[in-house]
């Protein structure tokens, strides 16, 4: 290749293959410009100074064999680091900027505020080493960025310090551990159009999940003003979810998930003095109000697939509103580095044994589990006071804290989201990290010893002492085929995406009532009937909850319409058997609110619950609100692999019932493929199955229910716990019976329970006896599979087997 002598290349003129001239982040720059706008992308024009450019700065101050003598004292322990680091900075920050370069880029800026109309353009100054974002090295934060640049004067001194940066304190480190040599890494400098997105807002954007690496999700971060809040993690931003595969329609919004953020300061553009940009607090509706509307949202996911798609592997990106036009823009795009590269055969799970006292709460980043004495600390230059192995807790991260970060077991921030440099980094080194815990650094005390759990979904806990955990690895390699389906039972949406590399046939049972209790948290008749409750603690409790919703309902309907979607995304197109709401009257009363609305009943397990309530004057219009968030998820998400279960369904009379107020609600069984299971929990189901199943398309046996009822054993008694055996003969004797109804009648037959994950000799009375499907927890699922495999092979074409099959045909 022709060596570039060119000071100055406009981006329009660049392309990824040009990384050794213009640095990753530039040549990024310039294929986006010059590739993807005719997609329908915006992105910022500007140019970049070369890498030729920065030896000719180098070579005309006389720096480089300056630097290199400088870089070769350092210390192997990196014990003076600060020392040389500041040298060779001080070195490059007293040079000259030579004349043919200094002229170039004026020129160059002086034609971007001639195309802008601009008397004088603001413009954002980015630093691009020739070794960054390549697939093997992120170089996440290590080199500076200065935005809302103006005139000539303040621009060479921009471009000085991005020189500069090249030689930070992090940069050093970072290439020693990578292995890049000091002096053979150039720096070129992007010179951009500034998006006012100090008028607006801006973020991070990832077409990956970036904690489990679910490859059809993408996600995007953001907060009010310019980006630095989000890539530094000052704030806790607005958080979503998009389901990519269903992008393609305009008809739908697949946006699985949103979370409103704290976003309590914003940065934005500062007049006179030295600084350019400068924090100020957010409003009261800023803080309660979404930064981007939903067609943003879908607008900047369709941009990630585009630009993944272009580039051939996940990306991350920043983005940009400008709060004058209204436009997005993309302003950077580089490779993910941490999900996209992790092997795909085997799956780690971490589990604790027991839990302690919860002392604090945040974004789990990762799903792992440490433990270790904290050490709080504020400001990297205390590195010192920090033990190998301790939990580093500090109000948020930036480069400055990386060699900190290298010699902790966990990290927990108070600010800062899941795209913030504390989370990123922390993927890259695989530590166990928790961001956004708001007050960690108030209840965290030095010396305290603290378990981390990010194993448990989306929320990550701090709880109090040492406890035990277990690490397991699953091998996903040679799982057998199986004849039966084998699928999973998830109730935690915010855990959904852990599990999608297992070769699921879909989810068995996915519980409403976690969604309602632990996300919701509030009772749903307490929303319809809000401004007549009598608690006056549950409505400020409600109004703080639902904050940024005039229609409390609506905030009912969407958390659980996001929350089923979650799920349904992480198995799409395999179905997911959604179970409407299933609290008892006891559970329910727990709920913000729910006081007002329910009876104290003497045996709560065998009262008002399940499929009674849903037709009752009492809950029919909490049933409503059930009802519009699986339309929700199913018609105007997309999600339409969702199938509807009726729980605790007493008599044929009530799933008419039941029926009819689901047809009210516009759920009709049979339009737009909406399929309605029924559990077989109670004697009744087995007993009147024919007639049951002329009403329902499926039945999901309910292992726990069914036994107790059977046995007339409270399975909450621990008094009767030795009697309590779903392997008693009396109930599999009710199941069998089930499955052979069912497959008379030609009718789906699973099994929900937690009997086949705990007996194998379970799961293999279950296939013997032809059953349809086997829903399992995760843990259980390749120890379930390989049984039922077994036993498939044992079995063979037994006459079950044989109508089971020629069923499945059908």
């Amino acid at each position: 290749m022709t060596k570039d002598l060119s000071l100055v290349r406009w981006f329009s003129s660049l392309s990824r293959a040009d990384t050794a001239i213009v640095g990753g982040k530039n040549s990024s720059l310039g294929e986006m410009v010059g590739k993807l706008r005719e997609s329908g992308i915006n992105v910022p024009g500007g140019f970049a100074t070369t890498s030729y450019a920065y030896w000719e700065f180098l070579e005309a101050n006389e720096l480089k064999a300056r630097m290199a003598a400088k870089l070769d004292e350092l210390d192997k322990d990196g014990g003076n680091l600060a020392k040389v680091g500041k040298a060779v900075r001080k070195m490059i920050l007293e040079a000259d900027i030579p004349a043919p370069l200094a002229e170039a880029i004026t020129r160059a800026y002086h034609e971007m505020a001639e195309h802008s109309g601009h008397k004088v353009a603001s413009v954002a100054v980015r630093s691009s080493a020739t070794a960054e974002d390549l697939p093997e090295a992120s170089f996440a934060g290590q080199l500076e960025t200065f935005l809302n640049i103006h005139g000539d004067k303040a621009l060479l001194e921009a471009c000085k310090r991005c020189y500069a940066s090249l030689f930070t304190d992090r940069a050093i480190v970072y290439r020693n551990n990578h292995g890049f040599d000091h002096m053979q890494v150039a720096l070129s400098i992007g010179v951009q159009e500034m998006v006012r997105s100090d008028k607006a807002g801006s973020g991070v954007m990832f077409s990956i999940d970036t904690e489990t690496g679910f490859p059809r999700s993408v996600l995007i971060n953001c907060a009010w003003g310019l980006g630095e809040t989000v890539v530094q993690g000052m704030v806790e931003p607005d958080e979503y979810h998009v389901f990519k595969p269903l992008l393609e329609s305009d008809t739908l919004q697949p946006i699985i998930e949103k979370i409103l953020g704290g976003k309590a300061q914003k940065m934005v553009y500062a007049r006179g003095g030295s600084a350019t940009a400068k924090l100020v607090n957010t409003s009261k509706k800023e803080r309660s109000s979404f930064v981007l509307g939903d067609q943003e949202i879908l607008q900047l996911a369709r941009w990630a697939c585009v630009i993944e798609a272009h580039y051939g592997q996940p990306m991350d990106m920043e983005w940009a509103k400008d709060g004058e036009s209204g436009e997005l823009y993309i302003v950077q795009a580089r490779p993910e580095t941490v999900q996209s590269r992790k092997e795909a055969g085997t799956l780690k799970t971490y589990r604790l044994k027991k839990k302690g006292r919860r002392l604090v709460t945040g974004l789990a980043v990762g799903d792992s589990i440490a433990a270790g004495k904290v050490c709080r600390l504020e400001s990297p230059a205390q590195i010192d006071r920090f033990e190998d192995g301790a939990v580093l807790v500090t109000k948020m991260t930036d480069p400055d804290w990386v060699p900190i970060m290298k010699k902790a077991s966990a990290i927990v921030t108070d600010h800062g989201g899941r795209t913030s440099h504390a989370a990123i980094v922390s993927r890259e080194l695989g530590l166990t990290a928790l961001v956004g815990a708001g007050d960690a650094t108030g209840v965290l005390k030095n010396g305290m010893e603290v378990t981390v759990s990010c194993a448990e979904g989306d929320a990550g806990h701090v709880y109090d002492g040492i406890l035990d955990f277990e690490e397991q690895a699953m091998s996903l390699e040679n799982i057998p085929q199986t004849r039966t389906r084998i699928m999973l039972n998830l109730g935690n949406p915010s855990a959904a995406f852990r599990w999608w590399r297992l070769p699921s046939d879909g989810v068995g049972l996915a519980r409403m009532e976690f969604i309602i209790g632990n996300m919701i948290k509030i009772h749903p008749m307490a929303l319809v009937h809000y401004q007549n409750l009598k608690d006056k603690k549950a409505r400020r409790r409600i109004a703080e909850l639902t904050m940024g919703y005039e229609d409390k309902m609506q905030y009912f309907v969407d958390t659980l319409a996001r929350g089923i979607a979650r799920i349904a995304a992480a198995q799409h197109p395999n179905p997911v058997i959604v179970r409407m709401s299933d609290f008892k009257t006891n559970e329910y009363a727990q709920l913000i609110g729910g006081a007002e609305f329910e009876p104290k009943e003497e045996n709560p397990m065998l009262g008002w619950r399940g499929a009674s309530r849903y037709y009752s004057d009492g809950y029919r219009e909490g049933f409503a609100l059930e009802c519009r968030a699986v339309r929700m998820a199913r018609e105007e998400i997309g999600l339409d692999n969702i199938v509807i279960m009726i729980p605790f369904c007493r008599s044929i009379e009530e799933a008419d019932k039941v029926l009819k107020v689901l047809s009210d609600n516009g759920l009709v069984r049979g339009r737009n493929g909406l399929e309605v299971y029924v559990m077989a929990e109670i004697p009744s189901n087995v007993f009147l199955a024919e007639q049951f199943a002329g009403r329902f398309d499926g039945f999901s046996i309910g292992s726990n229910d069914l036994t107790q009822l059977v046995l007339g054993v409270d399975r909450d008694s621990a008094v009767l716990s030795s009697q309590f055996d779903e392997q008693n003969e009396a109930v599999k004797t009710a199941i069998a019976e089930l499955i052979a109804k069912a497959q008379k009648s030609n009718t789906h037959v699973g099994i929900c329970g937690q009997a086949p994950s705990d007996h194998p000799e379970f799961a293999r009375f279950l296939v013997e006896h032809g059953i349809d499907s086997i829903s399992v927890s995760p843990d259980s699922f390749l120890a379930v599979k390989r049984i039922v495999s077994q036993t498939e092979q044992v079995v063979g074409k037994t006459p079950r087997a044989k109508a089971k099959s020629a069923r499945q045909k059908t």
